[in-house]
C-alpha cells in the first residue's frame, strides 16, 4: 500500500469553518492539538508540507506556516531538516497509555450515590442557556452584548497583562483580596449607595450568591429561623433551607417586603430593597428606618442583596440600608453582574471587621479568593472610570426599553396588571385568573418567545400560578413591541 494512502485525511481531520469566530489559524493549531493529543498523528508519520495543506484546506499558505511554526515554539512539532514536520514525542510523556482499555466501564447504568443533600429537588429557575435563539428573548439576567464597553474592558486588559501586573496576579494570595479592586470597591462603588466601609470590612466573591451562601453557613444552623420576602429570590430561599430548618415568608406589596411581629423569631431577614426580586417594588426610606429599627430592637441580622440599585430610572436612589445602619446589624451584599457581565462571577460583601474575618477564612477553606487576574482586570476597570460610563449607557438603554415596554404591556396586554416599577432590567406582570404562567412559558417558547414563570418566586407556588417575570436587557428596542403582541396572542388562545 502506498504511503500516502495510510496518511490520515488531513482535510477530514483538521476541519476549519470560515464562518467561526475564530481565526483560521487559531482553528488549524487547536485541529493539530487535538490529534496530536489523541494519537491520531503517529510520532513517526511526516506532516503534510505546509503547500500541500494549505491546498487541501483551502486556507493561505502563510496560515499553516504560522500554525506550524507556533506549535513547534509549542514543542508541539519537530522539524527536521528536509523531511518536514514530526510529532515531538516529548509532549506525549507521562499520559497514561489507554490503549486496550475498555471505555465500556466508565458507564454509569443505575448508579446510584446517597448523598446527605437532595439539591436537585429544590424548585430552581427555568433558563434556557441557549435563550439568544429565542426571537423575543424576554430573559433577565442576562447582558446584551451590543451595549457590552469592549474597548474599555480591552484596555482593563491589557494593563492587567503588563509584565509587572502578571508578577503580582500569579502569585496565590491565600487569602487576600486584590489591593486595587478592594481599593475601588470602596471609593467608588459603595459611595453611590451612601455606604462607607474600610478595606477590611469588604471582601470580594464569586458573585452575590455567593456571599448569600457565606453569609448563611456563618450565621445559622438548623435551630435558626430566617425571614425572607415572599415573593423571593428563589436560589437565596434554597440557600437558606440549606442551614436552616424554619423560614418565615413575608408579603411584598408596593412598598416592599412588609414585616410584623413574627420578625423577632427570626435570625435573620433577607431583602432586596432596592429592587424587590422578583416585583421590583422600592421600599420607601421611612419602611427602611422601620424595618432597621424592629430588627435591632430584637436582635436581627439582616441580609441586604441590593440588587440591580444602579439601575434607577424615577427620581434619585434610596439610600441603602447599609447607609442607615448604626447598628451594625445589616451585611450588604452587591455585585456587578447586572452592570458589567455575569460571566464575570464579581460580586462583594460590606460587614463588620469581625463577620468578614471569619467570612475570608470559611472562603479560604472553600476555594481561596477569586481569581486574581479577574480582580485585577475589574480593578482596572473600575479606576479608569469606565464602570461609572457603562451604568450610564446602560441606565439610558434600560430606561427606553422600559418605557418601550410600559407602552407594548398597556396596548397589547391591557387585562394585565402590573407592579410599579422604578428601575431595574424587568417587569413583574399579573396574568389573568384563567393563565396559568407556567403553562404560558411553554406555549411562549414554541413561539420562540421567552419568558419566566413567576411560580417559583412564591414559598408555596399553590395559588400563585399567574404572575411572569418579562426581562428586558437582553431584548433590542424594536423587537418589544413585537414579541409582547405575540406573547399577548399566546395568552388569548387560553381558553377562559
Amino acid at each position: 500500500m502506498s504511503r500516502s494512502r495510510e496518511q490520515p485525511m488531513w482535510q477530514q481531520l483538521f476541519q476549519l469553518d470560515h464562518k467561526d469566530t475564530q481565526s483560521l489559524q487559531t482553528q488549524l493549531r487547536q485541529s493539530l492539538v487535538n490529534a496530536i493529543l489523541d494519537g491520531r498523528v503517529a510520532v513517526d508519520m511526516p506532516l503534510p508540507s505546509s503547500r500541500e495543506l494549505a491546498k487541501q484546506l483551502g486556507v493561505a499558505r502563510n496560515t499553516v506556516v504560522l500554525a506550524y511554526q507556533h506549535l513547534v515554539d509549542e514543542n508541539y512539532l519537530i522539524a527536521r531538516e528536509r523531511r518536514g514536520y514530526f510529532v515531538n514525542p516529548a509532549i506525549l510523556e507521562g499520559r497514561v497509555d489507554a490503549a486496550g482499555t475498555d471505555r465500556s466501564i466508565m458507564r454509569e447504568d443505575n448508579v446510584v450515590i446517597d448523598t446527605v443533600l437532595d439539591l436537585q429537588s429544590q424548585r430552581n429557575l427555568r433558563r434556557p442557556t441557549d435563550w439568544n435563539h429565542y426571537q423575543f428573548p424576554f430573559i433577565y439576567g442576562q447582558v446584551d452584548s451590543s451595549l457590552f464597553p469592549v474597548n474599555d474592558w480591552r484596555e482593563a486588559c491589557r494593563l492587567s497583562l503588563h509584565v509587572g501586573a502578571i508578577n503580582e496576579w500569579t502569585h496565590d494570595r491565600i487569602a487576600q483580596d486584590d489591593e486595587l479592586l478592594v481599593e475601588q470597591i470602596h471609593k467608588r462603588v459603595l459611595p453611590r449607595r451612601g455606604v462607607w466601609a474600610e478595606p477590611d470590612q469588604i471582601l470580594i466573591t464569586t458573585g452575590a450568591q455567593n456571599a448569600l451562601f457565606i453569609t448563611a453557613q456563618l450565621l445559622l444552623d438548623k435551630q435558626s429561623t430566617v425571614g425572607i420576602e415572599d415573593p423571593c429570590y428563589p436560589d437565596a430561599r434554597n440557600i437558606f433551607s440549606l442551614f436552616s430548618g424554619h423560614q418565615i415568608e413575608f408579603p411584598v406589596s408596593n412598598d416592599g417586603v412588609q414585616t410584623d411581629e413574627r420578625l423577632a423569631q427570626c435570625r435573620l431577614m433577607y431583602v432586596t430593597p432596592s429592587h424587590q426580586c422578583p416585583t421590583t417594588t422600592t421600599m420607601p426610606l421611612n419602611a427602611r428606618r422601620d424595618l432597621l429599627a424592629e430588627a435591632s430592637k430584637h436582635n436581627v441580622m439582616i441580609v441586604e442583596d441590593d440588587y440591580e440599585s444602579e439601575l434607577n430610572f424615577v427620581g434619585k436612589p434610596t439610600p441603602a440600608l447599609k447607609s442607615l445602619d448604626e447598628s451594625h446589624q445589616v451585611i450588604y451584599i452587591g455585585s456587578l453582574s447586572k452592570t458589567l457581565a455575569p460571566g464575570l462571577r464579581v460580586g462583594f460583601m460590606v460587614g463588620p471587621k469581625s463577620f468578614i474575618a471569619e467570612a475570608r477564612a470559611l472562603r479560604r477553606l472553600m476555594y481561596r479568593h477569586p481569581p486574581s487576574n479577574t480582580q485585577r482586570t475589574v480593578g482596572h476597570f473600575l479606576a479608569l472610570g469606565h464602570h461609572d460610563a457603562a451604568v450610564l449607557r446602560l441606565s439610558q438603554a434600560y430606561k427606553k426599553r422600559w418605557k418601550l415596554m410600559n407602552h407594548a404591556l398597556g396596548r397589547h396586554m391591557s387585562l394585565s396588571t402590573i407592579a410599579p416599577a422604578f428601575g431595574g432590567s424587568s417587569y413583574w406582570v399579573r396574568l389573568p385568573e384563567h393563565v396559568n404562567a407556567a403553562e404560558l412559558e411553554e406555549r411562549a417558547a414554541e413561539e420562540s418567545v421567552f419568558i419566566n414563570a413567576g411560580d417559583t418566586y412564591f414559598a408555596k407556588p399553590s395559588g400563585n400560578r399567574h404572575f411572569c417575570r418579562l426581562g428586558f436587557s437582553s431584548i433590542s428596542d424594536e423587537r418589544i413591541e413585537p414579541g409582547v403582541e405575540r406573547l399577548a396572542r399566546v395568552i388569548d388562545s387560553f381558553p377562559t
